[in-house]
């Protein structure tokens, strides 16, 4: 693989700042394998930073800028304080150096075929899809994913020996105008981190800048049922005509979508059957999921439809998407506890998300729903403070914890209480319980048999179950 990345020319070492990021550590890995020497830091312990000591790849726990004086190239997550030790002390010494998004993108340009996975729901699920599809096929891809993937080794990487990179790509920051791609598959485009975009149209802009990076008969595959999506379509044809971009949709209303699921039932886990007719040969084939909710649906139509952009056969996408167990924190088992309580975890952190685990949830069989919600950001509460007071419709009890600051501080112009006030003003049942370990204890003690208890939100929630 050495070879492969000729935009690394001269370079051999390689010092990553932040490398215990999702990212961050897997283009660490990719690199050692290549022949790289590789360190980095990070600010605490984690599964991916033992991975990377079990690979022989250093990794300083805190800040020292002795780390980086014989770097070649410093690579730094953007969630980094610009005063940080050893970009400081990078800069000084004259050494290139790469924000993470940036970086990939140079490693990209080294692959023939970049299949980019983006949308503001869905891109985890719909990338481990996709995957799995183009592994069973016998295309060996290079793959990266937001989340860690069983058939991955429970790993969010896979390094392959083909020209094939299927890539998670995420809008915010515009990040994923830093990837070179050869297909772009958009899941929805729908309004979030409004700590960057000013709202909606700025949102679908940047879309329209990422379709249009697409080479000459380069190929979108795109959501048919989302109006923003349709927007977006609508707003470039004339350039999508004239760069010969070769455009799939799919869709579940729409009969004249490249791709169209019918027949769609759900059964008494939530989980959905669906038949999808190929037009070509004039068969169908049923698909039978086995990760709940309609929003399933549409990933699994997104990877069926990239595949088939690709000439993969159906049988394939058949037994790979039937097999299809689910990718890590995407309404994930966690355990069962007293009598058939049930405990699941879900990395939703948006309303349209919360709303759509909700529904699948409300699927499966149960005497209640319990949410337990950790927001995410003090900006995403805020500016979508009602979106989110009418998302726990389907939960009879929804918990809130404190707020997850992560990259933000706290100016004190929102709080979860505020939160909770609202959804109970729109007629929902919430309650704020800031500490998880008084939210295992209330769990503990009113939980009911047949009770279905969920664990919503991107950042640490996902430990409460630990407690029960």
């Amino acid at each position: 693989m050495e070879k492969k990345f000729k935009s690394l020319k001269n370079i051999n070492k390689i010092h990553m700042i932040g490398i215990g990021g999702v990212s961050m550590s897997a283009m660490a890995l990719v690199l050692k394998k290549a022949g790289y020497e590789v360190t980095g830091s990070d600010k605490s312990e984690g599964d991916m930073i033992e991975i990377l000591k079990e690979n022989n790849i250093p990794v300083f726990i805190g800040s020292n800028a002795e780390l980086v004086k014989n770097a070649d190239i410093v690579v730094y997550t953007s969630a980094i304080n610009q005063h940080d030790p050893e970009f400081v002390r990078a800069k000084a010494l004259g050494i290139p150096t790469f924000e993470r998004a940036k970086f990939l993108g140079l490693l990209l340009k080294c692959y023939d075929t970049p299949i980019c996975v983006c949308g503001t729901h869905g891109k985890t699920t719909t990338t481990s899809m996709l995957s799995s599809i183009f592994i069973d096929a016998g295309l060996d891809p290079n793959v990266q994913i937001g989340g860690k993937f069983k058939k991955l080794n429970n790993l969010n990487y896979r390094i392959g020996n083909s020209e094939y990179f299927i890539l998670e790509s995420c809008e915010y920051v515009d990040s994923f105008l830093n990837f070179p791609h050869t297909t772009a598959t958009i899941l929805n485009i729908d309004e979030d981190h409004l700590d960057y975009f000013s709202g909606i149209e700025e949102i679908k802009a940047s879309f329209k800048k990422f379709i249009l990076m697409l080479p000459k008969n380069g190929i979108l595959v795109i959501n048919k049922d989302d109006l923003n999506c349709n927007d977006v379509i609508s707003d470039i044809s004339d350039e999508l005509v004239k760069n010969q971009i070769r455009v799939f949709t799919f869709s579940l209303s729409d009969p004249t979508a490249t791709i169209y699921a019918k027949n769609v039932s759900c059964n008494i886990k939530g989980f959905y059957s669906f038949d999808v007719f190929n037009k070509n040969t004039g068969k169908s084939y049923g698909f039978y999921l086995t990760v709940p909710g309609i929003h399933n649906v549409y990933d699994a139509l997104a990877a069926i439809t990239t595949s088939y952009a690709y000439g993969i056969d159906f049988e394939i996408m058949q037994k790979s998407l039937n097999e299809f167990c689910g990718a890590k924190r995407r309404f994930e088992f966690k355990k069962s506890i007293g009598e058939n309580i049930l405990v699941y975890d879900d990395y939703a952190h948006h309303p349209t998300e919360i709303k759509a685990t909700l529904s699948a949830a409300a699927q499966k069989e149960h005497k209640r729903i319990i949410a337990v919600f950790q927001p995410h950001t003090y900006s995403r509460t805020k500016e979508l403070l009602q979106d989110f007071a009418t998302s726990f419709d389907d939960a009879d009890l929804a918990i809130i914890a404190d707020i997850y600051a992560a990259r933000e501080i706290d100016d004190g112009s929102i709080s979860s209480k505020d939160l909770v006030e609202e959804i109970n003003r729109n007629g929902g049942n919430a309650i704020y319980i800031p500490e998880f370990e008084d939210i295992a204890n209330y769990l503990k003690e009113n939980a009911m048999p047949g009770d279905i208890i969920l664990t919503v939100g991107a950042g640490d929630i996902t430990h409460l179950s630990d407690l029960l």
